[in-house]
């Protein structure tokens, strides 16, 4: 049985061919826990809670992670707000997530990642980054991804130049549209050290570090066959995911 999917690449169905036979990685942007789930949440389990079933019962082997985002702004001003700590606010809410999945019957992935446990993997591909002068330091310390050594750059949402600019942080980047990839800070409980200086991981940079830790497979283009989310993320989320990978 031939099984296609819509490839939000070359924007059309193809037939599905996984980068080994038999055998598929398929990685999901999972939830940023400062909050209970909500139905976007739920749509975007589901929906991909129904792919794997099927992609089994088409008897691929399957590897699903699902990852945690438990480092981020959001959190960080809930903890401020509540006078919490960032982990008493994550577990909760991981655990409140984990709670509303299972009761509506979504199979738990197989591999999933907490952005704090992956530090080490994400310093590491900043470091790749840095050596190919792909990625630089500006002033204050933070390190930007120079999105103009990406020539593919918005083939994969067709955002328009004007789309793409990041207003925030500007000054002392060399693009309005590079990307941050790791925030230097000395917040409590939200900051790890790293040869850059103390600090947090920029957002887009959580998924590749954990997919290249623990899903890759590195003989061709593409390190793992489907990267899913919801649809809010397609830009600018993914489209940093894939320049920086």
């Amino acid at each position: 049985m031939q099984f296609t999917l819509f490839d939000s690449k070359q924007k059309k169905k193809l037939p599905f061919s996984p980068i080994n036979e038999g055998k598929v990685t398929l990685y999901s942007c999972g939830p940023t826990v400062y909050d209970h789930a909500h139905l976007g949440h739920a749509k975007s389990a589901l929906s991909f809670d129904l792919l794997t079933r099927t992609l089994r019962q088409l008897e691929f082997d399957v590897t699903f992670a699902r990852n945690i985002t438990d480092v981020d702004d959001k959190i960080i001003k809930k903890s401020i707000e509540q006078n919490i700590s960032i982990k008493e606010i994550t577990d909760t809410y991981t655990q409140s997530y984990q709670d509303d999945m299972n009761a509506l019957g979504v199979i738990a992935p197989d591999l999933e990642p907490k952005a704090t446990e992956n530090i080490a993997a994400m310093i590491v591909l900043i470091d790749t980054l840095i050596a190919k002068d792909i990625a630089y330091k500006v002033e204050n310390g933070d390190i930007y991804f120079d999105v103009a050594k990406d020539s593919e750059y918005g083939s994969l949402s067709n955002n328009t130049q004007e789309d793409r600019i990041n207003r925030v942080d500007g000054g002392f980047k060399r693009g309005d549209t590079d990307f941050v990839l790791w925030k230097i800070s000395d917040e409590k409980g939200v900051c790890f050290p790293s040869p850059f200086g103390t600090g947090r991981p920029g957002w887009h940079l959580e998924c590749s570090a954990m997919i290249n830790m623990h899903l890759a497979d590195r003989s061709g283009a593409y390190q793992i066959d489907i990267h899913a989310g919801g649809a809010d993320l397609f830009f600018p989320h993914h489209e940093n995911e894939a320049a920086q990978t």
